[in-house]
């Protein structure tokens, strides 16, 4: 049989790439609400970062997220982002 070929993605702060499933998604739609996409199947633009508390504060203090999505993101998102990467 032949093997899946597992998709990769850049996460916004590190640079690094990861397969999507190790990788959480933020997603701004067209009418610019920012909003987590736990599924990666969400319409709008997507940024990746890594599931880790270190690199969110890093994506926060760099503005590393609202640099790749164009707008400001509101600190309820970052605050849902954190709850996620804890469990």
């Amino acid at each position: 049989m032949k093997q899946r070929k597992i998709p990769l993605r850049t996460c916004v702060v590190t640079g690094e790439q990861f397969p999507k499933k190790e990788l959480l998604r933020i997603v701004k739609d067209k009418e610019g609400n920012v909003f987590v996409d736990e599924t990666g199947k969400k319409n709008g633009r997507g940024a990746y970062i890594k599931k880790d508390i270190n690199v969110l504060e890093l994506a926060i203090k760099k503005k590393s997220l609202e640099k790749r999505l164009e707008t400001t993101i509101p600190s309820e998102v970052y605050d849902e982002i954190r709850k996620i990467i804890e469990n």
